[in-house]
């Protein structure tokens, strides 16, 4: 040990000095550090937080399932969705051919395309339009609820009656008019759908605004010559996120419902993108005549999908609650 021993005095002091220490962390690195550390502990409460609540992992792992199907199914799909063969049309699922194979494993539609193809396909629409919507009206809503809630006064008024008209109309009529004026398209039903969340979001996005400007770190941030961006988007916006994260993640579920039921009434995607809402509006015909799995699939695919989103959105919204994160 290289310490360097100096007396000082009659030599009853002795002083150790360690010339190759280390200087003290710089304050940034100190907080970086502190972040670090606070992800890693929120990581592994999550983690362990899941294997306890059991069904919200079986969620992850559904949701986790469509998603990889959602990014590589032409890869994983054994035709293409659309291709058709009417002599193999309308075959129930796991129909042996002559030469003893399963050719079609969830069986054919009326147009001999094999349904498994579809719904994996279809799975690729439920994700783009559930997760692309959300982030369009999630944006547009929070950026006008904050807006809204710190300023106040007569733009508050302004973005509220206008939120308040859209919710005057009806969501259908509202989405076939505007379907209408731009035309069906995958990615002007995304836009639609986008528009139509956006209220959810900017109501409270406002009220936790509203909540929160007043407060001594919004107080202490104006007094240090903070920008207005800064302030609603470094302060305030980090502070509110909790609860819109919540909401995020059930109107991905609401969102792929809508879709299904624009597309069943034929006012989605065109008829050459399959879809899971397609596809049950191809086989309201068939189901009487007991053409059971054209519907039973897709159907199926929706349920499940939805009903992910939606208890992955209750174990979010109890893990993120500050009352249960003090009991645990």
């Amino acid at each position: 040990m290289r310490d360097l021993i100096r007396a000082s005095g009659s030599g009853d002091a002795m002083t150790v000095s360690a010339p190759n220490a280390l200087p003290p962390l710089l304050e940034d690195d100190q907080e970086a550090l502190g972040q670090t550390a606070t992800w890693r502990t929120t990581a592994r409460r999550a983690v362990k937080s899941l294997w306890r609540a059991k069904w919200p992992l079986v969620a992850l792992l559904i949701l986790l399932v469509v998603s990889i199907a959602a990014a590589i199914g032409p890869s994983v799909a054994p035709r293409d969705p659309n291709r058709q063969n009417i002599m193999t049309r309308l075959q129930p699922p796991m129909t042996v051919n002559r030469q003893g194979e399963i050719t079609n494993l969830l069986g054919t539609d009326a147009l001999g395309r094999d349904v498994l193809s579809r719904v994996i396909h279809g799975a690729r629409v439920s994700i783009l339009v559930g997760l692309t919507a959300v982030l369009i009206g999630g944006t547009l809503g929070i950026f006008l609820g904050l807006v809204a809630g710190y300023f106040g006064g007569r733009l508050d008024d302004i973005i509220m009656r206008i939120a308040d008209i859209q919710l005057a109309f009806p969501f259908v009529l509202l989405a076939i008019m505007f379907l209408i004026v731009l035309g069906p398209g995958l990615w002007n039903l995304i836009l639609i759908l986008g528009i139509a969340q956006w209220v959810t979001y900017a109501r409270i996005a406002r009220a936790q605004t509203i909540a929160q400007r007043e407060k001594e770190y919004v107080e202490a941030a104006r007094a240090l010559g903070a920008k207005t961006s800064t302030i609603l988007f470094g302060t305030i916006l980090p502070n509110i996120l909790a609860p819109l994260t919540v909401i995020a993640s059930f109107n991905v579920a609401s969102v792929i419902l809508a879709e299904a039921a624009l597309s069943f009434l034929g006012l989605g995607v065109p008829p050459t993108v399959p879809t899971w809402g397609g596809m049950l509006a191809e086989s309201r015909e068939q189901l009487l005549a007991g053409r059971w799995w054209l519907a039973i699939f897709p159907g199926i695919a929706i349920m499940l999908t939805v009903l992910s989103f939606n208890i992955l959105g209750d174990w979010l919204r109890d893990f993120l609650d500050p009352r249960l994160k003090a009991m645990g």
